[in-house]
């Protein structure tokens, strides 16, 4: 029982990222445990496109976002396991893969294997919880993607990148691409990455407008959208 206990105890004790405003709007967990998160439906319909980086061998959330708002998912994960995985699956027509990463630039990037050989993502970070072999993939910048796939705009960017995704973020807050959500897993607390890091990020976004909907019991995955963007939301008092 103190075991059990201490499990659950465990994440409220880790240090957390400091949110300074929020905002409330309608939120859809989809997906499972793993692979979920929540999302705001306003203004997601069939002609809302979504990039979803990071597939692994979970599309639960992309399923179920394309199932409840008919949208169209465009998927990118360059790891061999992942691309041979999606070719297994049945999948949706909404659904679009491509065996691309994505960086804060284009070319092909290094990604180390995971320490367990069980687990498939694949990670550019060179220290921490990583094994031996690596790979090269192509990447780009999500500027590029977009015109590569003729994409003007993109209604949600979900993004679980094994910690590409600070220059990532950097690199679209500073392309001004005007993006109503975000969806990301921050990697603080893992491979080497501090805390400070993962706050750094998010007082960028929230600079850039972007406010928090959502935050996960563990403290690593959140939702963000920017209310300029999404008329109606509405906004709530600053938050620790």
């Amino acid at each position: 029982m103190a075991s059990f206990i201490e499990r659950l105890l465990k994440p409220l004790r880790r240090p957390r990222v400091r949110l300074t405003q929020r905002v409330r709007c309608e939120q859809l967990a989809l997906g499972t445990e793993y692979g979920g998160y929540s999302v705001c439906p306003t203004g997601l319909g069939s002609e809302s496109v979504v990039y979803s980086f990071g597939v692994g061998c979970d599309i639960s959330f992309d399923q179920a976002l394309i199932d409840a708002r008919a949208v169209t998912v465009h998927a990118f994960d360059p790891t061999p396991r992942s691309i041979e995985w999606v070719k297994t699956q049945t999948l949706p027509e909404r659904f679009v893969f491509h065996p691309w990463g994505i960086a804060d630039f284009d070319g092909t990037a290094t990604f180390h294997a995971p320490k367990d050989a069980t687990h498939v993502s694949h990670t550019v970070l060179s220290s921490g919880d990583v094994g031996k072999g690596s790979i090269e993939a192509p990447v780009f910048r999500l500027r590029t993607i977009m015109e590569k796939l003729g994409h003007r705009q993109i209604a949600v960017l979900k993004m679980d990148i094994e910690g590409a995704e600070y220059g990532v973020l950097g690199d679209i807050l500073e392309s001004d691409l005007r993006i109503p959500q975000i969806l990301i897993e921050f990697h603080h607390q893992r491979s080497g990455v501090p805390l400070s890091t993962t706050q750094t990020a998010v007082e960028a976004l929230e600079r850039a407008g972007y406010r928090a909907f959502h935050e996960s019991k563990s403290g690593y995955e959140f939702s963000f959208l920017r209310p300029d963007l999404l008329p109606g939301i509405e906004p709530v008092s600053a938050a620790g």
